[in-house]
C-alpha cells in the first residue's frame, strides 16, 4: 500500500470516522481505523463500535492499492499535529506498519491486518428513499432528542421510521415526551417499511448529512440501516422490538388551546428553568382567558427565589393551570422554528400536545403534566 493525500482532507476523514471509534475495547482492532487504498484511485477509512460503522472518502494519490487497520487516535492526533503538506503513507505489509512522512515529520504506526477488522457493509441496489439532506436533518432535529437516555427500556433509546407510500414519519417517546414528525418523500415507497433506529446512530446521520441528498437504504434481513453519501457511509443497527402505538398517546380533543409567539416563550422557559432547575424542574403555566389572553410562567425554588413572566396569547376555552418539566418544555420549543407555537390542554392532570401555528408542519410533541402542588 502507497498512498498520498493532503492533511487537511486526511485530518477531516479521520475526525468523521473517528466519532464511533471507542478507545477502549475487549477488541483492539475496534480502536483502529481502517484504511483501504483501492484500484480506482480511493482511499477509504472506516471506523466501528459494532452498533455503528463510518465509511469516509479521501481525496488521495493511490500509488499501490492495499490496505491495514492503524490506532484511531494515535493516527488523528498524529495526523492533526502536522502542517498542510502532502503526506506520504507506505505500509510494510509483512510488519503491518506504516510508514508516514509529511514535510520533516516522520512515523513508524504499528497497526492490526485489515483481514481482523470487522466487516461494515457497503450499500448494494437501489436505495430505499433519497432525501434532501436538510430534510433529513431537520426531521431528526423534530424527534431524536424526545428519545429516552437510560438503558432501562432500549427500544425506547430508538427512534421510529416509517417509511409509508410518499411520507415518512419518525417517533420518538421516553414516557414523559412525545415527538412525532411526518414528511413527504421524493418518490413513492413500493412496499411499507418499518424500521427502529438507535437515537445516537440518527444524530450521527444528521451530522454527515453535507452533501445535496442522502440515500437510505434497510437491508432485506432488517438488521441495518444505512444513511449515505457519494463520501461518506453510516451504517447502523436496528433495535429489535415492537415501538409502542404513538398514536394512542396524542390526545384526540382538548379544552384549551393557547397560541404564543414562539421566541418569547423559549426566552421566559429559560430564565424560568433558573430557578426550576432547583426546584425539581416545575415550571408553571397560567393561561387566562381576555383580549388579549396571557400565560404566565412561574417558577419557585426554596433555595433559590422566584420568577415571574407574562405573554400575550390567543386563547380558545377556558383559562386552566398545568405544569411541565421546564427542560422538557424547553427541549420541544427549541426545535420548533420561527412563528407562533400552539399548547392544547384539557386539565392539569393530563398531557399537553404543543403544534406549530404553521399547518405546512406536521409536527406533533406530547408533554406530560407535573404533579401542581398547592
Amino acid at each position: 500500500m502507497k498512498v498520498q493525500c493532503l492533511q487537511e482532507n486526511l485530518a477531516r476523514g479521520l475526525g468523521v470516522v473517528n466519532r464511533v471509534v471507542k478507545s477502549k475495547s475487549t477488541l483492539p482492532v475496534l480502536g483502529n481505523v481502517l484504511l483501504e487504498a483501492r484500484d480506482n484511485g480511493q482511499l477509504w477509512l472506516t471506523g466501528t463500535n459494532l452498533e455503528q460503522g463510518i465509511r469516509c472518502r479521501v481525496g488521495a494519490k493511490v500509488e499501490e492499492p492495499g490496505s491495514t487497520t492503524l490506532p484511531a487516535r494515535l493516527l488523528s492526533d498524529f495526523v492533526n499535529s502536522l502542517p498542510p503538506e502532502v503526506v506520504s503513507m507506505v505500509l510494510d505489509g509483512k510488519t503491518e506498519t506504516m510508514a508516514l512522512h509529511c514535510a520533516r515529520f516522520d512515523a513508524n504506526i504499528k497497526g492490526i491486518a485489515a483481514e481482523e477488522f470487522v466487516i461494515v457493509p457497503e450499500p448494494e441496489g437501489e436505495p430505499l428513499v433519497s432525501m434532501a439532506a436538510d430534510k433529513l436533518k431537520q426531521a431528526i432535529e423534530y424527534v431524536a432528542f424526545a428519545a429516552a437516555t437510560d438503558e432501562a427500556r432500549p427500544i425506547l433509546q430508538g427512534v421510529l421510521m416509517q417509511f409509508e407510500g410518499e411520507r415518512l414519519t419518525l417517533a420518538a417517546a421516553d414516557g414523559f415526551r412525545l415527538s412525532v414528525h411526518t414528511d413527504k418523500l421524493a418518490r413513492t415507497v413500493g412496499k411499507a417499511v418499518e424500521a427502529i433506529v438507535p437515537a445516537r446512530s440518527l444524530k450521527e446521520a444528521a451530522r454527515i448529512a453535507s452533501d445535496e441528498e442522502v440515500d437510505i437504504y434497510v437491508t432485506p434481513e432488517m438488521s441495518k440501516v444505512m444513511f449515505s453519501t457519494p463520501d461518506v457511509t453510516l451504517v447502523s443497527q436496528l433495535i429489535e422490538g415492537r415501538f409502542p402505538d404513538y398514536r394512542q398517546i396524542i390526545p384526540e380533543s382538548h379544552a384549551t388551546r393557547t397560541t404564543v409567539e414562539r421566541a418569547g416563550w423559549l426566552t421566559a422557559a429559560r430564565v424560568a428553568h433558573l430557578f426550576a432547575g432547583d426546584a425539581a424542574n416545575i415550571l408553571r403555566l397560567a393561561i387566562e382567558v381576555g383580549a388579549p389572553g396571557t400565560m404566565t410562567l412561574t417558577a419557585t425554588s426554596p433555595e433559590l427565589g422566584d420568577n415571574e413572566s407574562q405573554l400575550d396569547a390567543t386563547v380558545d376555552g377556558d383559562g386552566i393551570e398545568i405544569a411541565f418539566d421546564s427542560r422538557y418544555l424547553i427541549a420541544a420549543l427549541d426545535v420548533m422554528g420561527n412563528g407562533r407555537v400552539m399548547l392544547e390542554t384539557t386539565d392539569a392532570a393530563s398531557p399537553g400536545v404543543l403544534r406549530p401555528e404553521d399547518s405546512n408542519l406536521d409536527f406533533v410533541h406530547v408533554l406530560m403534566p407535573m404533579h401542581l402542588g398547592r
